[in-house]
């Protein structure tokens, strides 16, 4: 083959134009984005399992939803992360070139037949399916020049001023907090007063629960009413408890001879983050991303 265009160095050459000039005319024909998907589109499903360790969220709750997301239309592969803080991350990859909100959809509705094999604290924490990239655009760091505000503040402000108006920006897909502390009311109980007592963890969360609660307090002059009533009112309860102080007073137990064991005597309570899995320092100071 060679031999053959050596002695026919026209044919050659003529050839050679020839190529140039169709490839010339299908240049012109190819598609040209300016930002082009490079990566598969991504469907992201967070769970929590408070207070369980990798293995129990992996046994509990990652097998169940895995199962059942298996197989989801256009899916090429899925891979879930699973850590001792029990939040479990799954993320689905999907063809490139499908439509990122039907892929979301289906995974939901994958993820919903899931919720039945799952334990009653990961549903009431609630379970997340949101579209989502690999790609990272831009690392915004967030800081108090004079550190006079800690991580948590600084992640609480981030999350309620800034994080809404970035993702209204046209063209941005999702913001994301990597430090988000939430602010929660911290309850550190004390095993060895527990103990003493005779209390178990079960009963302190039940009194919580039960006196930190949003009811409604109903109305006062509503009918049927007496005769000449002529206004109604409705009633205002306080609702839920807002300050360490509030808590420390909920009554855990009352013995029968009317003394009564509350929060502040097997437990110290303070405002704090809601999880502590995670820091964030820029420059050697509290920061958030």
């Amino acid at each position: 083959m060679v031999n053959f265009f050596i002695n026919r160095p026209i044919f050659a050459g003529v050839l050679a134009i020839l190529m140039v000039l169709l490839g010339a005319i299908v240049l012109r024909g190819l598609p040209i984005s300016e930002y082009p998907e490079i990566s598969p589109p991504m469907v992201e499903v967070v769970a929590t399992y408070r207070g369980a360790n990798a293995e129990a969220v992996e046994a509990s709750v990652a097998t169940p939803i895995e199962s059942q997301v298996n197989g989801v239309d256009n899916m090429l592969y899925m891979k879930s992360t699973n850590a001792n803080d029990g939040r479990m991350v799954l993320q689905v990859s999907f063809d490139i070139g499908t439509n990122p909100d039907l892929n979301q959809v289906n995974t939901q509705n994958r993820v919903s037949l899931a919720q039945p094999q799952l334990p009653q604290e990961v549903v009431k924490e609630g379970i997340t399916v949101k579209k989502t990239s690999p790609d990272i655009l831009m690392v915004v760091a967030l800081y108090s020049p004079k550190g006079s505000y800690d991580s948590i503040f600084l992640s609480n402000y981030a999350q309620i001023n800034m994080i809404d108006a970035l993702a209204r920006v046209k063209g941005v897909g999702m913001v994301k907090n990597f430090t988000a502390q939430d602010y929660s009311m911290r309850i550190w109980l004390n095993p060895d007063r527990m103990a003493s007592m005779g209390l178990t963890t079960a009963e302190v969360v039940q009194a919580v629960r039960d006196q930190n609660i949003q009811a409604p307090a109903g109305q006062v002059g509503s009918e049927p009413a007496p005769k000449g009533q002529q206004y109604q009112y409705n009633v205002r309860s306080r609702g839920l408890l807002k300050e360490p102080s509030e808590f420390e007073e909920i009554i855990v137990r009352s013995n029968p001879d009317g003394s009564q064991v509350k929060l502040k005597d097997v437990a110290r309570v303070e405002l704090g983050s809601q999880t502590y899995a995670s820091f964030t320092r820029i420059n050697g100071a509290p920061g958030g991303v």
